[in-house]
This record gives C-alpha cells, sequence and structure tokens, in this order.
C-alpha cells in the first residue's frame, strides 16, 4: 500500500515520491534536475527509484 502511494505522489511531483523512498540522496538530486529538465523523465525515475527499493 505505502509503495501505492508513494508512486501516485510520483506523478503528481516526482521529487516527493523520491524523497519518501531514498531520502536526500544522490537519487533525489537527480530526479530534480530530471524534473526540471522535463516532467516526464523525472515521473519515469522517480517511478523506477520507488519500484527498485520496493518494500
Amino acid at each position: 500500500m505505502a509503495s501505492l502511494i508513494r508512486i501516485i505522489l510520483a506523478v503528481i511531483l516526482p521529487p516527493l515520491g523520491v524523497l519518501m523512498t531514498v531520502g536526500l540522496g544522490k537519487s533525489f538530486w537527480i530526479n530534480i534536475l530530471l524534473t526540471l529538465l522535463g516532467f516526464l523523465p523525472g515521473i519515469i525515475h522517480a517511478v523506477w527509484v520507488i519500484a527498485k527499493h520496493n518494500d
């Protein structure tokens, strides 16, 4: 259930989903950059990070 909430948040605001999954690490800052460059790459990266760190 928590992963589903994180994925929904990742679609709405990608860095928030990554932040809730891995904290303020390298993946979070990469996601910020990808989201600024284009919203879709940020979403794809966020969903990938959340799926990779599945509970």
